[in-house]
């Protein structure tokens, strides 16, 4: 897979630099210039179009076909190496007195004052002695589930949901992204989940073919989670899972009992909403991460390409919304990496 996006990426800059007027356009006018023209898209559609004519999916390496009660659906999985690992900082959460009810910013201030630096200290305060144990009974525990719902429903700094992301299992956290056809009540063409094994991250793409593959795609995808796992989206909370969900209740498909959902967008507003122009997930790429994609295809043109690959048959109108989809997933654990560590060192 990453070889192929190296490939793409090459093929669809000769594409964007013949569609421009300029001799020598710079980078910064190519993608100007890529974003206003539809005809660009029209002209790289019927390029991939061309390119792909004779190759079917089959065709790649590790990508096969599930079945199962449903039907069947495409699964394609790549590997990449990965540094993802978030480090134990067991006093960050306990930093924070303001997670026992009653204590507020400047009680906590004048507390940290007169010596007491965490919960753990406030086990020998007179009056916070009883309720600091009872926190500490709830929050040190072996049960990352336990803990990390305790602090959502105890502690208004939404920071501190982060910092808890180091008691997962590293194989518990799926990366996780999805291809519609519109905004609601239509078809899911593509989920990608990555997961880190050891110093690699896996993904796992399910892909629809034809519209009656798509509850044998949620199932495959669905059949993959247990109750442990951890949803890590970008806008996932309020667009990816409430659309898996009811496209899975459409076809009554069981949904896993609600899991946890690190949704990023929410930290990366916190982090940057004043010096970013915008928090979008390829802003946030380009200006934090030096990622800067050329070969992405908008999700207004997504239908028009599916529909493309549909009715001729061909892979290629496909082949950019797969790596773009590829590049969210294995992304969101660089951001979720960068981000808990940000938040550990405030």
């Amino acid at each position: 897979m990453v070889s192929r996006r190296k490939e793409h990426e090459a093929y669809l800059n000769k594409v964007l630099s013949n569609s421009l007027t300029s001799e020598n356009p710079s980078k910064e006018t190519m993608q100007k210039g890529k974003k206003s023209s539809s005809s660009f898209y029209n002209d790289l559609k019927n390029g991939l179009l061309k390119k792909y004519e004779n190759t079917k999916f089959e065709d790649f390496p590790n990508t096969n076909i599930c079945e199962n009660q449903y039907g069947e659906t495409l699964k394609i999985v790549s590997k990449e190496k990965t540094d993802f690992n978030l480090e134990s900082n067991s006093d960050s959460v306990t930093c924070d007195l303001k997670i026992i009810k009653g204590i507020g910013q400047s009680t906590e201030e004048k507390l940290k004052k007169s010596g007491y630096n965490n919960i753990q200290s406030l086990l020998n305060h007179a009056k916070y002695s009883s309720k600091a144990e009872n926190v500490l009974s709830n929050i040190e525990t072996d049960n990352f589930k336990d803990k990390i719902n305790y602090i959502k429903e105890n502690s208004s700094n939404k920071n501190n949901l982060l910092k808890c992301a180091c008691d997962i299992p590293r194989e518990n956290f799926k990366f996780m992204d999805i291809e519609t056809l519109g905004l609601s009540n239509v078809p899911i063409i593509l989920i990608g989940m990555a997961e880190i094994n050891k110093k690699e991250i896996i993904t796992t793409q399910y892909l629809l073919r034809d519209k009656n593959e798509e509850p044998a795609l949620i199932y495959e995808f669905l059949n993959q989670l247990n109750e442990d796992d951890v949803f890590v989206t970008f806008n996932g909370k309020s667009f990816d899972v409430p659309f898996i969900l009811n496209r899975a209740n459409y076809y009554r498909i069981n949904f896993p009992d609600e899991l946890i959902n690190y949704d990023l967008m929410y930290y990366a507003r916190n982090f940057w909403k004043d010096t970013l122009p915008d928090c979008k997930l390829q802003t946030i790429e380009k200006e934090i991460f030096n990622i800067e994609r050329i070969n992405d295809v908008p999700g207004n043109f997504i239908p028009n390409y599916w529909e493309t690959f549909h009715e001729n048959n061909n892979i290629g109108p496909l082949i950019p919304i797969i790596e773009h989809n590829n590049l969210d997933v294995v992304n969101l654990a660089k951001f979720l990496n960068y981000m808990y560590n940000k938040t550990c060192s405030l």
